[in-house]
């Protein structure tokens, strides 16, 4: 932000004041803003219009891979196979035998995720909806709801609750100190972190991004020197694009393999 601000004093064939930070997380209402139900707004803003258009392009996707799948597969039902493949390994190490019953929700998760994340860079989006924080809150309270519940499944109401707040093998003058703290952390901790983690990774890469592309709008006209710093900015976009790329991919595999790790620590306690 300081860089635009110097290019805004810099001068070149900049006009008019820049806006404040808070714009660039503004979610202005695109339509249905006198939408009502039950005295519920159902408007869709900015972000909320990214995700329904980026979830249905990877719906879409996934429907035409598998729509008509052939034994030697095309490119498109290959990738789409991959990812699942690849998700049902990671179910299978991270879960164990009864991993398989997640794949599909956490399928769901890293495609969302990665679908959600790419709008960063996507042309006429530019915009990460997994930067709001209700989208990452929505997901870690998923994820919550699963392993809470898994655990209660496989372990009965009370032994789960039992195990949680007094892990086998620590001595009983320790639970004084630890049971807060495991409780805190199993129920508290661990869906706080997880929504945090991504929020904050695609909040900070929305800011890269945008200081590096208006960096190079405002200097590049401002001859002569100016102008190196446009440059310099223009030679980086691709190295920034490249690195909130791996950003992107990154984290949709971090959230999914952490709710795989929360969910393994409740249906195989000992795993």
């Amino acid at each position: 932000m300081g860089l635009i601000l110097a290019a805004a004093e810099w001068g070149g064939e900049f006009e008019g004041v820049l806006d404040p930070i808070t714009s660039l997380f503004s979610t202005p209402i695109i339509f249905g803003e006198d939408w009502r139900v039950a005295g519920v707004s159902l408007y869709f803003n900015r972000a909320t219009f990214i995700a329904v258009v980026m979830t249905l392009v990877a719906v879409t996707l996934f429907v035409a891979a598998m729509w008509n799948p052939k034994v030697v597969p095309g490119k498109l039902q290959s990738v789409a196979e991959m990812v699942v493949e690849f998700i049902r390994q990671l179910a299978s190490d991270i879960i164990g035998p009864k991993g398989h019953r997640y794949v599909p929700l956490l399928t769901s998760f890293f495609v969302f995720i990665l679908f959600m994340n790419i709008a960063k860079i996507t042309p006429v989006f530019m915009l990460p909806p997994t930067g709001r924080i209700a989208f990452p809150l929505f997901l870690a309270l998923i994820t919550w709801f699963v392993y809470v519940g898994a655990g209660i499944r496989e372990q009965g109401f009370g032994h789960y609750f039992k195990e949680l707040a007094f892990p086998p093998g620590v001595p009983k003058a320790l639970y004084v100190l630890l049971t807060p703290i495991e409780l805190l952390s199993g129920l508290i901790l661990r869906p706080f972190t997880l929504m945090l983690r991504l929020f904050a990774n695609m909040v900070a890469g929305h800011i890269l991004v945008v200081i590096t592309l208006v960096s190079i709008h405002v200097f590049l006209p401002s001859l002569p020197w100016g102008s190196l710093v446009g440059v310099f900015g223009l030679v980086a976009a691709p190295l920034v694009f490249g690195f909130e790329l791996l950003i992107i991919g990154l984290q949709a595999y971090i959230f999914t393999m952490l709710a795989a790790v929360y969910i393994g620590s409740s249906v195989e306690p000992a795993h």
